[in-house]
């Protein structure tokens, strides 16, 4: 494939402010990602990896399944593009249906210390508008995007572990845009980038657990060919190199844990997503013409924002139940706004359990359903309203000891 890609416009699952995707296994699902003190899973490999330092011995392992289901998003409005404004719009992008595996390993303790391996999606999924005008905007927006994070945990005591580790991600995705006869851009492409993780576990009582985490910005950048197509240029037809580089953000997880009576544990995260490293988006065509038709740069203007995150953890004999409920805000501010990524606050509830079958086995399955605020907007392109932008998540998962 030849590289390009632009991964702003690769409009997410919506299931986090931005192109994030939080929810990583079956236990994130289940708890809306409060699993950052209180992480005793083998989903502590990424969610808080200095909390292997206080897990069992033993090698563990687990394979997560993630079914994220992406209702229509409906328009309705105006919308503005190179032949004009067109009035009355109502129109929906497609409803799509994807699939997402995750991978988590935890190895045996060696003295103090501990290593763990991730392979998730940190990030991505599509929005796609079929029809005009907002096809001229965005007729299809994909990305996926594969992490690799091996981190290794050092045991200070028996209170307080510390941990680090690489991140990889490598991406991959389509960008097309197009008004029939009058312009067509396409885009194909893939990255690899790299970032890192840090953390801390702190367990001043058998009840109280403090975790706080720390995950760099990844700059995504790209570097490759373009398909461009536009009547206004003497040779309308050509391919054209381009990069372009957009923020994976940094974020900072600070959490707290209570458990009660042995078998009910309470948490609490606080979530920092820092969004304003994306102050605009810059097409570099290595071609003067392709600059002067689409190498305009265009202002972002993302923000940092917070989401919170509770999750209430219930053990049994050999159940595990599990609920949650995040209140999540959007980056983008109505001035750059699109369908590409019509995103906007949400509120998700989840549920989920997990079955102890013997000593080394064990499955799970969640749900969690993220309700999108409506969402109106008066910019350069649109003025008029986002509404019904609803996911569905369904996790399954097997977890292993050696």
């Amino acid at each position: 494939m030849k590289k390009v890609f632009v991964p702003m416009f690769a409009a997410s699952a919506l299931l986090a402010g931005g192109y994030n995707i939080p929810e990583k296994s079956v236990n994130a699902v289940a708890l809306s990602s409060a699993v950052v003190a209180h992480s005793s899973g083998v989903d502590s490999a990424y969610y808080n990896p200095a909390n292997i330092s206080f897990m069992s011995d033993g090698s563990q392992m687990e394979l997560d399944l993630i079914y994220i289901g992406l209702s229509k998003v409906d328009y309705k409005g105006s919308v503005t593009t190179l032949l004009g404004t067109t009035n009355g719009v109502a129109t929906s992008s497609e409803k799509e249906d994807f699939l997402v595996p995750s991978f988590h390993y935890i190895s045996p303790k060696v003295g103090q210390v501990r290593y763990a391996l991730s392979m998730v999606s940190p990030g991505g999924l599509s929005k796609r508008w079929s029809q005009q005008p907002a096809a001229a905007l965005s007729e299809e927006f994909s990305l996926q995007t594969i992490e690799l994070n091996p981190s290794v945990a050092y045991m200070l005591n028996d209170k307080f572990s510390l941990a680090a580790g690489l991140r990889m991600v490598y991406s991959s995705g389509v960008v097309k845009a197009q008004i029939p006869t009058v312009y067509l851009q396409k885009l194909e492409g893939d990255s690899l980038d790299f970032g890192y993780n840090l953390a801390l576990a702190y367990k001043p009582t058998k009840e109280v657990e403090v975790g706080v985490t720390y995950r760099s910005n990844i700059d995504l950048t790209l570097d490759g060919d373009a398909d461009i197509y536009h009547m206004a240029l003497i040779n309308p037809q050509r391919k054209v190199g381009v990069s372009v580089s957009v923020p994976l953000p940094a974020s900072l997880n600070i959490a707290l844990a209570y458990t009660i009576a042995e078998k009910t544990t309470v948490e609490f995260v606080y979530e920092r997503n820092f969004w304003s490293s994306y102050n605009s988006l810059n097409f570099d065509f290595e071609d003067v013409v392709g600059e002067a038709v689409f190498g305009t740069p265009s202002l972002k203007d993302w923000s940092d924002v917070s989401a919170y995150r509770f999750g209430v953890t219930h053990q049994l004999e050999k159940y595990k139940l599990m609920a949650g409920i995040v209140f999540d805000n959007t980056p983008i501010p109505e001035s750059t706004l699109g369908p590409e990524l019509p995103d906007s606050d949400s509120t998700s509830v989840s549920v989920g359990m997990r079955y102890q079958v013997n000593e080394k086995l064990d499955f799970g399955i969640s749900t969690l359903y993220s309700m999108r605020d409506d969402r109106k907007v008066n910019n350069s392109h649109l003025s008029g309203e986002f509404t019904d932008s609803n996911i569905l998540l369904v996790s399954t998962g097997i977890g292993y000891k050696f």
